[in-house]
């Protein structure tokens, strides 16, 4: 079954950093559209720039909606992780799914150089979320006090994951159903 994705995000690199290195990071996506070049990456939607790389300023422009299978969000993650190690900060790429049902669905895929800097940018945004959402209704101290709780959670999820050993260049965190409209 066929499903409609939208991905949306912009990654920078490090300066040295060339548009071959770039394509290469990007090949499992490339190849799983059956296309050779970044060129080629056009979305369904015309007003989309697709995916464009501009070396000038060493800027991955991702704005692409195309039809996708099953094993879609598995290529683009391996090449969100083999581009990881090449960006210069941390960012996150949003994918959103809608099904033919009319739900939708979204997952932020986080890419960055390091798996200390993706682990940061996570808590970041999940502080930013609480905050957003609790401060409809309860005041600096409430929030500050579950903010806490979430910086001791991502702080035992660090140990955990360097215990075991899974820590990643990207991962992602599937979102409620939220439309991205431009």
């Amino acid at each position: 079954m066929r499903t409609e994705v939208h991905v949306h995000g912009n990654l920078r690199f490090l300066k040295g950093v060339t548009a071959a290195q770039v394509e290469n990071g990007l090949r499992p996506w490339l190849s799983y559209l059956d296309i050779d070049s970044v060129e080629e990456a056009r979305s369904l939607e015309q007003e989309e720039p697709g995916i464009m790389y501009d070396a000038s300023s060493r800027e991955l422009t991702i704005c692409w909606t195309g039809e996708v299978g099953r094993n879609f969000h598995r290529c683009v993650e391996e090449s969100m992780r083999a581009l990881g190690p090449l960006t210069n900060e941390t960012t996150v790429v949003e994918l959103t799914y809608y099904y033919d049902d009319g739900q939708d669905e979204s997952q932020l895929i986080f890419v960055g150089p390091t798996p200390e800097a993706i682990h940061e940018a996570q808590r970041q945004r999940m502080i930013e979320d609480v905050q957003y959402l609790l401060g409809r209704h309860f005041g600096k101290e409430a929030i500050d006090r579950v903010i806490s709780v979430v910086n001791e959670l991502f702080d035992q999820d660090w140990a955990d994951r360097e215990r075991l050993g899974e820590l990643q260049r990207s991962e992602h965190v599937p979102l409620g159903r939220a439309k991205h409209l431009h």
